[in-house]
């Protein structure tokens, strides 16, 4: 039986991923840490055609990308031509970027594994709700905090946004979800119509194999300072990670958080 190679980025969910597969090898491309007993290689962006033949080297057949991953810097006068063709999507969105990423590696006879296709379990399902009941209000913001994504989703913008009272008060770009919420945090009461909602979703038409939306403990956190109602998310499109302690938290912050 083949291998599953994880590219692994910071975060818990590399681990994760770890936990549910036999005997992955983990490939890392900076100083992440690798978790005890496994089989670690270490890649370069540059030396991308190195890294395949490793891969192959170890009777690795599939791969799947998890944890958070910041566009390297990268030495020109080192890259092999699989390093400059993804050199040239940089240029693109992030959208694109993922895209030139997953072909790099289907072209080279690798199978592409999506972390919740590896741990179902860290999704939720249609109609969870944690936390009290949201308001009218809050499912009308949530509402119109998905629109917004769902007319930015062309234009590779981001996952998030808030909404509060029907006013836009933050949409997740390139800075990322902490930037956002720090934001929100940031608007005068006297701007604020109400408390608001966050709503965490994939781009329209995204691959889900690749850059999966994610929360967890800190991003509750910022929810919480950010004075906001609670979270939205589409079922079976989100991670969550730390689960129980995710709900418990919500709860005792008089937060929800619900699946749709």
């Amino acid at each position: 039986m083949t291998r599953t190679a994880i590219i692994a980025g910071s975060g818990a969910l590399p681990r994760l991923l770890a936990e549910a597969l036999n005997d992955p090898v983990y490939v890392t491309f900076d100083d992440t840490p690798v978790p005890d007993g496994l089989t670690h290689v270490s890649g370069r962006i540059e030396k991308l055609g190195r890294l395949f033949k490793e891969l192959k080297s170890h009777d690795v057949g599939a791969v799947t990308f998890a944890g958070a991953m910041s566009r390297p810097k990268v030495n020109p006068v080192l890259m092999d031509r699989h390093a400059l063709r993804l050199a040239m999507a940089l240029k693109k969105g992030d959208d694109g970027l993922l895209r030139e990423v997953l072909a790099l590696f289907e072209d080279q006879g690798f199978l592409i594994r999506g972390a919740t296709e590896i741990r179902p379990d860290l999704v939720l399902e249609p109609g969870m709700l944690w936390g009290r009941k949201p308001t009218r209000e809050d499912l009308d913001d949530a509402a119109r905090a998905q629109a917004v994504l769902d007319a930015l989703g062309p234009l590779d913008v981001g996952q998030g946004a808030v909404c509060a009272g029907g006013q836009v008060l933050g949409i997740e770009t390139l800075q990322g979800t902490d930037a956002m919420l720090n934001f929100v945090k940031a608007t005068p009461d006297r701007l604020r119509r109400a408390k608001g909602v966050f709503v965490k979703a994939p781009k329209p038409g995204q691959d889900m194999r690749i850059d999966v939306p994610t929360i967890g403990m800190a991003t509750i956190d910022a929810v919480i300072d950010a004075g906001l109602g609670g979270l939205v998310i589409p079922a079976g499109e989100v991670i969550v990670l730390d689960r129980a302690a995710v709900e418990t938290r919500i709860k005792e912050a008089g937060l929800f958080l619900k699946a749709q």
